[in-house]
């Protein structure tokens, strides 16, 4: 038996390996693969599954896997391109932090389109449970009214950044040539986010939504021409019913975020390629040929 307390198996003589006796060359308890003709030998070191470990080798493979995995949807879509003109484009002299309201606007548009596909998820546009549904919301689900104050909030935020947005533009006059579209493209989103807190106001279907809604579709419906058609698209009919809550939930839900996220990706592909505009207390550089001309 050996000190590990299994039986050691029996080996003929005749087939022993040299070196491996228990004589001189061989070493006590059956170890004698460490010494060959007398010279003792190292033994190797343990392997655990895959020997040594190579850090540096890991750390190669680890840059080079999401690289190649860029360079595969690159070849197959040609983004770099439009990338490197999105992130290399030129700035004008004069840019300050009033150009940052554009970007925080789209960040409250973002804020509110993730915040209503949660809210979306519990709320019933029923006539019968759409209240309790808001109150379970905001009273039972874990977060819930954080995330409905983010929502309810952040439209009031998102209306006053588009509002400083368009003052500083119209001030600096970044809406003459040759950004007039950019321009159109902002009025119009500005008028969909008019059109998003009215039809969102109506959603929770308590006494002052019901109320306000009702003033606000009758003011609608004093515009000439199409002002009484608009008010009956908006109540679905000529009176306030169930109808009425569930076309405000699918124009707030599905027809006003999708022009506005339509818009909102042609507007920023013209502030791309037609650049932001400098102050207009900031002159233009002459080139030096321009400046030799003159001359």
């Amino acid at each position: 038996m050996s000190i590990f307390g299994n039986r050691r198996a029996k080996v003929d003589p005749a087939q022993r390996a040299p070196g491996n006796g228990n004589g001189s060359n061989g070493a006590a308890g059956g170890n004698g693969d460490l010494f060959h003709h007398g010279v003792m030998r190292h033994a190797p070191p343990p392997d655990h599954g895959g020997g040594a470990v190579d850090t540096a080798e890991l750390k190669k493979q680890a840059v080079e896997v999401p690289v190649a995995a860029l360079s595969w949807v690159d070849e197959r879509t040609g983004a770099s391109p439009l990338l490197r003109g999105v992130m290399y484009r030129k700035v004008p002299k004069g840019v300050n932090w009033f150009q940052t309201f554009g970007s925080a606007t789209l960040f409250a548009f973002v804020n509110q389109a993730v915040t209503g596909v949660f809210l979306a998820m519990y709320y019933d546009p029923s006539p019968q449970n759409a209240y309790a549904s808001v109150v379970r919301l905001t009273n039972e689900v874990f977060a819930g009214e954080l995330v409905r104050g983010m929502h309810r909030w952040g439209a009031t935020v998102m209306i006053l950044l588009l509002f400083i947005h368009m003052t500083r533009t119209f001030v600096w006059g970044a809406y003459k040539y040759p950004r007039e579209l950019t321009w159109v493209i902002g009025v119009v989103i500005l008028i969909l986010t008019f059109v998003m807190g009215l039809t969102g106001y109506l959603l929770p279907f308590d006494q002052r939504a019901f109320w306000a809604t009702v003033v606000g579709v009758n003011i609608t419906a004093a515009g000439p021409i199409v002002g009484p058609y608009l008010a009956d698209f908006l109540r679905g009919g000529a009176e306030f019913g169930a109808a009425t809550l569930t076309r405000f939930y699918a124009i707030h839900m599905l027809l006003v975020p999708g022009l506005m996220g339509a818009l909102i990706g042609a507007h920023l592909y013209l502030v791309i390629k037609l650049g932001v505009a400098s102050p207009p207390w900031v002159k233009a550089e002459k080139s030096r040929d321009l400046a030799r001309e003159d001359i």
